[in-house]
C-alpha cells in the first residue's frame, strides 16, 4: 500500500513539473509595433547575421531558446527580422525590428479565412 501511495505521489509530481515547464514557455513580450504581412516576402539569412540588438532581445526574453532560422525583410521604413526559435522542443516565430523591438504580426491569409 505504501508503494502504491509513493507511485501515485511520484506521478502527480511529474505532471505538476511538466505543467510548470509549459507555463514558463508562455512568456509575454512587450510589443512596440504591429506588422501586417500579405505574403512571406522574407529573405533567409544566417543566424550569425542578426544584429546584436535583435540577438540581445531574444536572449533577454527567451534565455534558453535556440535560434534555428532567421529571415529579413526591408519594409517601407525599416528592416524587419523573422526569427524561428526552438523553446525546449516547441517552435516559435518572433518578429523584431533592427533595434530589437518586438513586433506583433497579423497575417493577411489568416484574416481572410
Amino acid at each position: 500500500m505504501k508503494k502504491l501511495g509513493l507511485i501515485l505521489l511520484a506521478i502527480g509530481l511529474f505532471f505538476t513539473a511538466a505543467n510548470a515547464q509549459v507555463e514558463e514557455l508562455q512568456t509575454e513580450v512587450e510589443v512596440k509595433k504591429e506588422l501586417v504581412v500579405a505574403g512571406d516576402e522574407f529573405e533567409k539569412i544566417e543566424v550569425s547575421a542578426l544584429p546584436e540588438a535583435v540577438t540581445a532581445a531574444i536572449l533577454t526574453q527567451f534565455p534558453e531558446a535556440i535560434t534555428t532560422e532567421a529571415f529579413v525583410k526591408q519594409d517601407e521604413e525599416e528592416v524587419i527580422y523573422k526569427v524561428k526559435l526552438d523553446l525546449k522542443g516547441q517552435m516559435k516565430k518572433v518578429y523584431l525590428d533592427s533595434a530589437g523591438n518586438w513586433i506583433k504580426k497579423e497575417d493577411k491569409k489568416e484574416e481572410s479565412n
